[in-house]
């Protein structure tokens, strides 16, 4: 990969393995997010999806991942900036936008550690595996009324 590449080439025009490596690791993407379907708003869980690694912050099976979870939805350079609800610290988001990669980026910094370092890392989840959809909002960040209806999103790198 050329230095900096992110810095002179568009996301439609990046190879593969400059694509992948604009990943930082956080695992943000991976988390469950509820949102209330009234207002729009969403609510964070400290629920992991299904194929999620909490200890390495990957995929467990990331070439099957749409085929294995119905509502993986593929990042690509086409929808990278409308997904208002990917974490506004995402290089995806960031760089769609036309915004520079944050300072803690392991691109920038040579190391994955300084994601964690940054605080912007997921250190601790649950598997969704492990949580009765009906519980699911007992694993919101903070306490928040139960809306009554509710739509699961999550995403995936292309």
């Amino acid at each position: 990969m050329t230095e900096r590449f992110w810095e002179t080439k568009a996301l439609k025009d990046m190879s593969d393995a400059e694509w992948e490596s604009l990943c930082d690791g956080c695992g943000r993407c991976c988390m469950v997010l509820l949102e209330e379907t009234t207002t729009g708003r969403l609510y964070e869980t400290n629920v992991a999806c299904k194929l999620f690694d909490v200890a390495r912050r990957r995929c467990r099976n990331y070439a099957q991942r749409q085929k294995l979870v119905k509502d993986c939805v593929k990042l690509t350079p086409g929808n990278a900036a409308s997904l208002a609800w990917m974490p506004e610290t995402c290089a995806y988001r960031r760089l769609a936008r036309g915004e520079d990669l944050p300072d803690w980026h392991p691109l920038l910094t040579g190391t994955r550690r300084s994601v964690e370092d940054a605080g912007v890392a997921v250190l601790m989840a649950v598997s969704e595996r492990t949580v009765n959809p009906d519980d699911i909002w007992d694993h919101v960040s903070a306490v928040r009324p139960k809306p009554r209806r509710r739509r699961r999103l999550g995403a995936r790198r292309s």
